[in-house]
């Protein structure tokens, strides 16, 4: 195996520490990415994706890592930011040799880096990974772990909509609402059931068939629709992106105020596809709640896991979140910034107020 290798820094900046690990052996290869331990070990997932080269990969975790500083700081979480990517297909690259030389990867960092699943990585990777370090979460409950992080971020996006409602319609009900969700897969397909529950009708658009047609096994009520622009255009009151990154840009802008769309609330991370799109949905009417603050209900699950699993315990910090989105809405309304600002500047406090504590205790 080779040694893992620091990134040497330059046009990155404001990450603590990049590594990247490559194993001939098994093929991995692979990016680990330590944006920030401020408030605590860094906290977060571990994508598996095909990427089309390797600045392509370091791209999506370097945002990835940052965005789960902030998340983990607005969950109320004593866990900085940090991610990591496997380069590959998950569906052939994929094997206990990978796995497991990625866990050794992960041991060697002493701790500041906990990893848990993500898009292309399942429980039962972390099983394995697990196997060669103690720093993983979300692993099996056979195995001590919390299960599918997927339960409580479906769940907490809810708590996010709510609070979108409250603020647009002036209630928190979402019954009678039309929501549009892209991307049905773990976290798309439980939202689906809380807002049906809820009274709530659903379209969805999937790339995977076969997603589709699981949801509409299991709720045949839902209507579907071939691509995102079909569903900014099927009369939808808010937009739920459950998919990969960059899901708002100006196309996007574009047709939510052309459809009427009130507001966006989903699973996917980084769905801002570039700077400057929070003010054009400002601009443009339409209420952004952000994303690494309402799907933080997985990381809020494997953190706990960290402690010894409770579900009662995590669903009830997941509830939260409806909390913490409705305190953005107005703190953006106060000070005049779209909600995604506030949401940074709130973080920001906590970072700092903490990391000030910290300094004063080690006698810095």
């Amino acid at each position: 195996m080779t040694k893992a290798s620091p990134l040497v820094f330059g046009r990155h900046t404001g990450h603590e520490q990049v590594v990247f690990c490559h194993d001939a052996g098994s093929g991995l290869k692979a990016i680990i990415a330590l944006h920030s331990t401020a408030l605590g070990p860094g906290l977060g997932g571990t994508r598996f994706y095909p990427y089309e080269s390797e600045d392509a990969a370091l791209e999506d975790v370097l945002h990835l890592s940052r965005g789960m500083t902030y998340k983990n700081a607005l969950a109320g979480l004593d866990h900085g930011g940090g991610k990591a990517v496997i380069i590959g297909d998950p569906d052939l690259d994929k094997t206990e040799t990978l796995l497991r030389a990625y866990g050794r990867f992960v041991a060697s960092l002493g701790g500041r880096y906990i990893t848990a699943c993500d898009v292309g990585t399942y429980v039962a990777d972390m099983d394995v990974v697990a196997r060669e370090s103690r720093w993983v979460t979300g692993r099996s409950p056979a195995e001590g772990g919390a299960g599918d992080s997927s339960v409580l971020t479906a769940f907490g996006v809810f708590q996010g909509m709510r609070a979108v409602a409250e603020r647009v319609w002036g209630g928190t009900s979402l019954s009678g609402r039309r929501v549009g969700i892209a991307g049905v897969g773990k976290v798309g397909s439980k939202l689906t059931g809380l807002l049906l529950d809820e009274g709530a009708s659903v379209v969805v658009t999937d790339v995977s068939e076969h997603a589709v047609e699981q949801l509409r096994t299991a709720h045949p009520q839902v209507d579907v629709v071939g691509d995102a622009t079909e569903l900014l255009r099927a009369g939808i009151d808010v937009y739920a992106p459950c998919a990969l990154g960059g899901a708002l840009d100006d196309d996007t802008v574009t047709l939510l105020t052309e459809g009427r769309v009130s507001a966006v609330c989903g699973g996917a991370n980084n769905q801002l596809a570039h700077a400057g799109i929070e003010k054009s949905l400002d601009d443009a009417g339409v209420l952004y709640a952000p994303d690494y603050v309402v799907n933080s209900g997985g990381v809020i699950q494997v953190a706990d896991e960290l402690h010894g699993f409770s579900f009662e315990r995590a669903r009830a910090k997941a509830t939260k979140i409806y909390d913490t989105t409705r305190a953005i809405f107005q703190l953006a309304a106060d000070d005049g910034v779209p909600p995604a600002v506030a949401a940074d500047r709130l973080a920001e406090r906590r970072i700092a107020a903490v990391s000030r504590l910290r300094d004063v205790y080690l006698g810095r």
